[in-house]
């Protein structure tokens, strides 16, 4: 069986419709899928609002953003009940936290002399679920900058005009709305947070602490050390594997729908709770 449980929609920074993501999957061989946008289930409702006849598992997911030390950092729920008063509080609140933000980065995008519009960009996203990418697609799209790429490295990374305190829910409260869904909170993508592997560590440490039940063992294409590394912490500390392409838009190779490769042999997957 070939498990993707990590991609994305037009509900959030996807680029596909839900109907179009799922038969993207179905192409690429996937088996079972999780549909985990950013702070919201919209997705993966729209999608199951339709017929589905097309041969493949969908699971809802949602991926929550919270911080850990003043670092920004991500938790997959997977299979959770995505009606659940739980997961309709929690995306309620992060959605509003979302449009807060955007407004504070176009507020500061503007003092830094650039000409935007907010009702304009808010409407260009698409999605109740604003974010920088949506942001970046905007400035692009206007003329503001020549690409993503320059968007974020002029205006939106790190120290730039753009940067905006994150204004996410607390770790432990997103891991609570996951778990009371009846959902698995799962670490995402925890090579990406460029952290030491000791900070990493102390991490992975404080989310078990804190109710986390995974580990995103697998993300994309990444290096098969760190999927060694990772299915250590992960089975050290007797949490589940996950695995994903942390897929957004076709023709990105580095995060293909399906090509993720089984998870290591000491790992327990997740989909065995199911």
């Amino acid at each position: 069986m070939n498990y993707d449980l990590h991609s994305h929609t037009l509900a959030s920074d996807g680029s596909l419709t839900p109907d179009a993501l799922v038969a993207a999957a179905v192409d690429a061989g996937v088996d079972t899928l999780a549909i985990t946008d950013h702070d919201t289930v919209a997705g993966y409702l729209e999608w199951a609002s339709g017929a589905n006849k097309l041969a493949i598992e969908v699971i809802p997911g949602i991926e929550f953003s919270t911080t850990w030390n003043g670092i920004g950092i991500h938790v997959l729920g997977l299979n959770i009940d995505p009606y659940s008063a739980a997961i309709q509080t929690g995306s309620n609140i992060q959605i509003s936290a979302r449009r807060e933000r955007a407004v504070r980065i176009i507020e500061r995008l503007k003092k830094a002399g650039l000409h935007v519009d907010q009702d304009s960009l808010l409407a260009s996203a698409g999605t109740d679920a604003p974010g920088r990418p949506h942001i970046a697609r905007y400035l692009v799209a206007n003329g503001l900058v020549k690409d993503i790429n320059t968007a974020f490295k002029k205006y939106l990374g790190a120290g730039k005009a753009g940067d905006v305190k994150n204004l996410w829910a607390e770790m432990k409260t997103v891991i609570d709305w996951i778990r009371d869904s009846g959902g698995k909170a799962v670490l995402a993508h925890p090579d990406k947070y460029s952290l030491t592997f000791s900070k990493l560590t102390r991490l992975t440490d404080d989310f078990a602490a804190l109710g986390g039940q995974g580990i995103e063992v697998i993300s994309g294409q990444q290096h098969p050390d760190i999927t060694q590394r990772l299915a250590r912490l992960c089975s050290e500390r007797k949490l589940v594997a996950s695995k994903g392409s942390d897929f957004h838009q076709l023709g990105q190779p580095w995060c293909r729908l399906g090509t993720s490769g089984p998870l290591p042999a000491q790992c327990t997957p997740v989909w065995h709770h199911w």
